[in-house]
């Protein structure tokens, strides 16, 4: 009966045995399965964090840019913007003592730029600086063509002569200014 005895606790060992193997098997492949799934997981949850933190970032840089972006579209006139850009050059000649006037407005050959005709008048100091506050405005301007010249003006007061009997006169310049705005979007 020992012998009988011992064959069963050895069969009952191998058996324990055999399926402690086979339950580690299964556990070390359940393991495996997790591991790999963890990881494409992990994988996928940086991906998105990435992209998350790479739209975070663009938000800041436009945040940032949105200043220069709109002193950027302030160099450009668009059609619907060609009053304001008239007026911004009218609005020059006041400071430097000019009286400056847009004579006519017109597209520019091929759509290449607006073309405006601009008279203006005052000393020829006024007119310089007026010139140079035109080439420094936030637009981008051609000069087509420029016409300065003096002109005499009779003074036409109450008593047309003077007590010397003469017509008195002063002198000021004119200018006319052609300018095509290059930073003009159709």
């Amino acid at each position: 009966m020992k012998n009988n005895f011992s064959k069963i606790l050895i069969l009952l060992s191998a058996l324990l045995f055999i399926s402690s193997c086979a339950i580690f098997v299964f556990l070390y492949r359940e393991i495996n399965t997790n591991n790999s799934k963890a990881e494409s997981d992990t994988a996928a949850w940086q991906t998105e964090a990435l992209r998350r933190d790479d739209i975070t970032s663009l938000n800041n840089s436009l945040a940032q840019v949105s200043n220069d972006r709109s002193l950027l579209q302030t160099h450009f006139a668009q059609s619907s913007d060609v009053v304001p850009f008239l007026n911004t050059i009218e609005q020059l000649a006041p400071p430097t003592g000019t009286v400056a006037q847009v004579e006519s407005v017109s597209s520019g050959a091929n759509n290449t730029g607006l073309v405006v005709e601009l008279n203006a008048s005052g000393s020829f100091q006024q007119l310089y600086k007026f010139l140079t506050l035109l080439e420094n405005s936030p637009y981008e301007l051609n000069f087509l063509s420029m016409d300065i010249h003096k002109s005499t003006v009779l003074d036409a007061s109450t008593n047309p002569t003077s007590s010397s009997g003469t017509k008195s006169s002063s002198t000021g310049w004119n200018a006319v200014f052609q300018i095509q705005l290059l930073s003009f979007v159709p």
